[in-house]
């Protein structure tokens, strides 16, 4: 061992507080000191002071001298250093001249990452890119109850990814029961999670059913009214016959009657509004005088209501909406008689008949101008339930420092469909409903974990949130530029591997993990369902008959 320490001929020749260039002789003698070298190999530089410097190579280039000799430069990223067998953040303290400089071994590496990590708060999904052996374990609780990006081109392996989180977040259990305490809710956008989680709470277009009696005003409006228009009649009868419906259906002590408004969170029949719209619509009123001659001659003269004629388009919309059984999940008759514990037991995962951790919203039947209103239904209910969850422990036990026991994760799968960085109208219920979770979730329990293949086309308030990112290949330049933006400006060249990484490989970075690395995600174990239809081999077969009877059938079901 003492001949190949004697063969390494490397020398630091530069320090600087965010590189270090290294000259080196011989790499297949200095590569016989340790682990193979590649970029993204770790090294390890010693002083005189018995510290070591751990750096991550980013480039090789070759130098040639004027006698023709070629060596070897490599630039590495420091990441910190090692004093007393402990690694600590930062490389500023290395004393000049470094000594040596030699490959880190595997159990150098495995000691930078998991030391610093309490055992029973480590979370594993992933091995180090550059050397299997090396498990990458994260902080869990620094994971969940922070927001999380998973970010990454099509094909990149976001929702396998995706799929292996939840799947080891379910599996972990701190004793011998059955079912632990975790509750995921995940918005399925493609049809993809029902095979990554079969025994997931699962809930599509079929057993659907949101209460639109639970919609807050905003949420109200955008999907009743044309607020294009922004029609103060409409508005007016709108609201009016909804708080008075409300109240005629309040069961509740008398006196509370009063204190009943647009929105309060109980039930209206939406019937009750589109008759007293028509009603209103077509107001004619007595003036008190008579007519004295002709046909009408002692009948009461009449004129036309103030809003007589004016509420047309409004009646038509709302007939239409009340009339269309695509929206029969938000507005048919089980929507009028499900409770509000009965909605929230079928979110998150208490029904009577079957526990389960995860529940899977599959959003792929939910027609496109109603997907913002569901999905801010559902996401609000969660963060409002995290709230007076908190509140009631704390009116118990105002002492108490952990005062939401049943925290939640939602999972927002294409986040981008339904919370773009887009002022249109149609967005506005689902981006404040999100936003308020991004910004507030956390002291209440509830967290995000968004997932998109476009992270530029992502509402920057929710995304500027999060505070760990997996950031797998992403091949488009916006989108690359615009996680750089928001990823910490210490990363040096490994932020620029985003368009080169491999599928399921992924740069982790955050709160979480004790420095950014390139990662190798484990494979799940219930795969998701491929988006991917292999054109190719399907052209290839014999020519296929189609149904059309089944299709319109489903069509017009």
């Amino acid at each position: 061992m003492a001949q190949e320490t004697e063969k390494i001929n490397a020398e630091v020749i530069a320090v600087y507080p965010d590189k270090i260039k290294i000259v080196v002789d011989s790499l297949e003698d200095f590569r016989i000191a340790g682990e193979a070298l590649q970029v993204g190999s770790y090294l390890k530089i010693s002083d005189n002071e018995n510290a070591i410097l751990m750096a991550i190579i980013e480039n090789f280039s070759i130098i040639v001298n004027e006698a023709g000799k070629r060596d070897y430069a490599i630039e590495a990223l420091p990441l910190g250093m090692i004093r007393g067998g402990k690694f600590i953040r930062g490389g500023d303290s290395l004393a000049i001249p470094p000594k040596k400089v030699e490959p880190a071994t595997e159990e150098e590496i495995k000691k930078i990452y998991d030391q610093y990590i309490d055992p029973k708060e480590k979370f594993t999904f992933a091995s180090l890119s550059s050397n299997p052996n090396i498990r990458i374990s994260v902080n869990g609780n620094k994971f969940f109850n922070k927001h999380v990006a998973i970010v990454g081109s099509t094909g990149s392996g976001k929702s396998h990814t995706l799929s292996t989180i939840i799947q080891k977040a379910i599996a972990e259990k701190n004793g011998s029961f059955s079912i632990n305490n975790s509750h995921i809710i995940v918005f399925d956008i493609h049809s993809e999670y029902k095979s990554a989680f079969p025994t997931a709470n699962f809930i599509d277009i079929k057993n659907l059913v949101l209460p639109y009696w639970l919609l807050n005003s905003e949420e109200l409006e955008e999907f009743f009214l044309d607020t294009e228009a922004n029609d103060h009649n409409q508005k007016f009868i709108f609201k009016e016959a909804i708080v008075a419906d409300r109240k005629k259906h309040f069961k509740g002590v008398e006196t509370n009657k009063n204190k009943i408004h647009y929105d309060s969170p109980l039930y209206f029949d939406i019937n009750y509004v589109l008759e007293y719209a028509k009603e209103k619509n077509t107001e004619v009123i007595g003036t008190g005088e008579e007519y004295v001659s002709g046909a009408k001659k002692g009948q009461e003269k009449t004129t036309q209501g103030s809003l007589y004629g004016k509420l047309t388009n409004f009646v038509n919309r709302l007939e239409n909406k009340i009339n269309d059984n695509r929206l029969d999940f938000l507005l048919g008759q089980k929507s009028k008689d499900i409770t509000f514990e009965e909605t929230l037991n079928q979110l998150v995962g208490y029904q009577t008949d079957k526990q389960s951790n995860v529940t899977v919203i599959d959003l792929s039947g939910v027609p496109f101008e109603v997907l913002s209103i569901t999905v801010s239904l559902i996401s609000r209910m969660v963060f409002e339930y995290g709230y007076f969850y908190k509140r009631l422990r704390n009116a118990k036990d105002p002492n108490e420092k952990i005062n939401n026991d049943i925290p939640i994760l939602l999972v927002y799968e294409e986040a981008h469909k339904y919370v773009p960085n887009s002022d249109l109208v149609k967005y506005r219920s689902s981006k404040k409903s999100i936003e308020r979770i991004a910004k507030e979730g956390r002291k209440y329990g509830v967290t995000l974990l968004l997932a998109s293949q476009r992270p530029s086309e992502i509402s920057e308030t929710i995304f500027s949130q999060c505070n760990n990112f997996i950031a797998m290949r992403l091949t488009n330049p916006v989108d690359q530029g615009y996680v750089k933006k928001l990823l910490p400006d210490t990363l040096g060249t490994l932020v620029d591997k985003m368009p080169s990484l491999k599928q399921g490989e992924a740069l982790l970075v955050g709160e979480s993990i004790i420095l950014p690395s390139i990662v190798q995600i484990d494979r799940c174990a219930n795969e998701p369902s491929s988006n991917d239809i292999p054109y190719w081999e399907l052209w290839k077969e014999e020519w296929k008959n189609m149904n059309i009877e089944e299709i319109k059938n489903e069509w017009y079901s």
